[in-house]
C-alpha cells in the first residue's frame, strides 16, 4: 500500500471520528448512517430531518470536494482511475446484497457506523456482538467466494 492511500485513510477515518463526536456532542445523536438515513425515509418530519440532511450531503460531498481538488478516488481494482467500476457480479446481485444488507441493519438495529464506530467507543456489549457479528459474517463470505466457490 503507498504512503498516499495510507494518509487519505488515515484522514478519512479522523474526519468519521470527529463527525461521530461532533454529532453526539452536538444534538446526542449516535452517527448511524442506517438510522439516519432510515428515519428520513420511512418517517414523517419531526422538526430533526435538517441535520440528517445536512449530514447525509456532507457524506456524499466529501468524496466530491475530494476530486475537485484533484485527488482522484481511484478505488477500483484493476483500474485505479476509474470512480466506479462495474460490478463483478452484476447489478442484480448488487440490488441483492444490497437488499439484504438494508434487512441486516434493521435486524441488528444499526449499522458498521452505528455500532461499529459510536458503539464500540461507548463500550456498548450490543455493538461488541453486532461488530463481531459483521466481521464473521464478511469473513465467510469472502472465503465460500473465494475458496467454495472459486470466484
Amino acid at each position: 500500500m503507498e504512503l498516499a492511500s495510507s494518509l487519505q485513510g488515515l484522514a478519512g477515518g479522523i474526519l468519521i471520528g470527529i463527525s461521530a463526536v461532533w454529532l453526539m456532542a452536538s444534538l446526542g445523536r449516535i452517527a448511524g448512517i442506517s438510522g439516519i438515513v432510515g428515519t428520513l425515509i420511512t418517517q414523517r418530519p419531526q422538526g430533526d430531518s435538517a441535520w440528517r440532511l445536512a449530514f447525509l450531503a456532507g457524506l456524499v460531498s466529501g468524496p466530491l470536494v475530494l476530486m475537485l481538488f484533484g485527488g482522484g478516488l481511484g478505488n477500483v481494482v484493476n483500474s485505479p482511475g476509474e470512480v466506479i467500476g462495474e460490478p463483478l457480479g452484476g447489478v442484480s446481485l448488487m440490488l441483492v446484497a444490497g437488499l439484504l444488507v438494508g434487512l441486516g441493519t434493521g435486524l441488528g438495529s444499526g449499522c458498521t457506523s452505528g455500532h461499529g464506530v459510536c458503539g464500540l467507543a461507548r463500550l456498548s456489549p450490543r455493538s461488541l456482538a453486532a461488530t463481531v457479528t459483521f466481521l464473521l459474517a464478511a469473513l465467510v463470505t469472502v472465503y465460500v467466494q473465494r475458496h467454495v466457490l472459486g470466484a
